[in-house]
């Protein structure tokens, strides 16, 4: 704290240890205020003062050249110890790697010309992960929306990114994925829903049934209207007679045609 209020002074370190049990590049820097204030270069034990209020520090930090071999000494023995034995009370905790589940999604805008594609990378571990979108191999990336890694809740991730295309060349847009849990990127289009079609000739079909009902009472009913017009007919007695287009049929024991 000084006369002019508190300040911060902050200090991040790392070191890195690669597959082959090799040591990486490691880090030690000094941040003032939430801004960068100095770091140490590891290799030629000097400081790079990030701003002029740093170089003062620099030149201290440098007359007395232990500071930074006591840095330097932490970073390529006490830092690498740590992270060896972290790995070893992890065990398959910390080197595990999941794949993700990847699905791409259509969804409509506001304007009805274009749509959105979404890619929505689910469950996976590590967090670290990377999306490329191609349209017919030309890598167009450039021009995609997505979010940060978010925790999935059961100890994965979940992220997603988002492309803006025409409207019926959703197909020649492909979403790629890379992560550790992956032998290889895996490429994902996006494909119509299948109950989509099925929904379509369920009510294709209903429709015909709906039709074919209709038309067959049409046609029962204009056979009994046909029919009512015929008249009621009786049993004949043994001397009846009957009209029949404009003959008079006389049955009984003489049978014939009058005409009337």
């Amino acid at each position: 704290q000084s006369e002019d209020g508190t300040h911060s002074f902050q200090l991040m370190c790392g070191c890195q240890l690669r597959e082959d049990n090799t040591t990486g590049r490691g880090f030690y820097q000094y941040g003032y205020d939430g801004q960068d204030y100095i770091t140490l270069d590891k290799a030629t034990l000097s400081w790079t003062a990030a701003d002029v209020g740093a170089q003062n520090t620099k030149r201290k930090w440098e007359a007395d050249r232990t500071i930074a071999k006591r840095q330097k000494a932490y970073l390529e023995e006490t830092c690498i110890d740590a992270l060896r034995r972290y790995l070893r009370f992890g065990g398959p905790s910390l080197t595990r790697a999941d794949p993700p589940t990847v699905r791409v999604t259509r969804h409509h805008g506001p304007d009805g010309d274009d749509v959105t594609l979404r890619c929505r990378a689910l469950g996976f571990y590590p967090a670290d992960i990377k999306f490329k979108w191609e349209w017919e191999g030309e890598d167009v990336s450039q021009e995609m929306e997505y979010v940060d890694t978010r925790p999935s809740g059961d100890g994965k991730f979940q992220k997603w990114a988002s492309l803006r295309v025409p409207q019926g060349e959703e197909q020649k847009y492909v979403c790629i994925v890379d992560h550790d849990g992956l032998a290889q990127p895996l490429a994902v289009r996006w494909a119509p829903d299948p109950s989509s079609s099925i929904g379509l000739i369920v009510g294709a079909v209903v429709a015909l049934v709906i039709i074919t009902s209709l038309v067959a009472g049409f046609v029962i009913w204009k056979k009994k209207k046909s029919g009512a017009k015929g008249g009621k007919y009786s049993h004949a007695s043994s001397d009846s007679s009957l009209l029949v287009k404009g003959c008079k049929l006389v049955l009984g024991k003489e049978r014939g045609c009058v005409v009337s």
